[in-house]
């Protein structure tokens, strides 16, 4: 049986027992969490980085978490935002039995758009969206002020379930992923950008 190349690389770097259990945590509660792929991606990011201060916005169950935090220089800091307690519970506990320090991450259960107003300037080396589609604009602008010069956005899942490619999609969410692209591809003055079809699609841009 022939693998297509998307499979294969989806599972070209295993999980750990850690990830595979909080996967399954986030399988149970509804949680959208990072493919194996995508992950794999974000670790060797955070690395390539050597990503100290990193936002993670949408922290699911932990998958991603723990990929960000494999990549991440030892002393770094993840500050993950979720609105729901259940996920950010789910996500404690993945980092809690895989051994984590807790003065390694902070996990914070409110509103994602007033936490990241929050946050301070030219302070983050990562930001990864993983977050309610409709909230991007929004979510873009902040990343660009908390990041430095060099910094990384990530927004996962951006091709909407392979329906931003479609023009006849035409439903708020991926309308809003659509635009999403628009702001970030044409705004090169702060932003050199990629996409990449990891997953269910990776758009990343580097600021400038």
């Amino acid at each position: 049986m022939r693998i297509d190349p998307h499979t294969y690389a989806e599972g070209f770097i295993a999980e750990d027992p850690f990830k595979v259990h909080a996967r399954a945590r986030g399988v149970e509660i509804g949680a959208i969490d990072v493919t194996p792929g995508v992950g794999a991606y974000l670790r060797h990011l955070a690395f390539t980085l050597s990503a100290q201060s990193v936002v993670e916005v949408g922290t699911g169950s932990g998958v991603g978490s723990l990929w960000l935090l494999d990549g991440m220089i030892n002393s770094g800091t993840l500050t993950s935002i979720d609105d729901e307690m259940e996920h950010t519970q789910a996500a404690k506990t993945a980092l809690s039995d895989a051994d984590i320090s807790p003065t390694r991450y902070r996990l914070i259960t409110n509103s994602v758009l007033d936490v990241i107003s929050k946050l301070t300037d030219r302070a983050y080396d990562l930001v990864v969206v993983r977050h309610d589609p409709e909230d991007l604009a929004f979510v873009i602008g902040e990343a660009h002020r908390i990041l430095r010069s060099g910094g990384a956005l990530v927004i996962d899942n951006f091709f909407g379930g392979a329906k931003v490619n479609d023009p006849a999609q035409r439903d708020i969410k991926t309308v809003a992923l659509r635009d999403a692209g628009k702001i970030i591809k044409n705004d090169t003055e702060h932003w050199v950008s990629t996409l990449i079809p990891t997953g269910d699609g990776l758009l990343v841009a580097t600021k400038l």
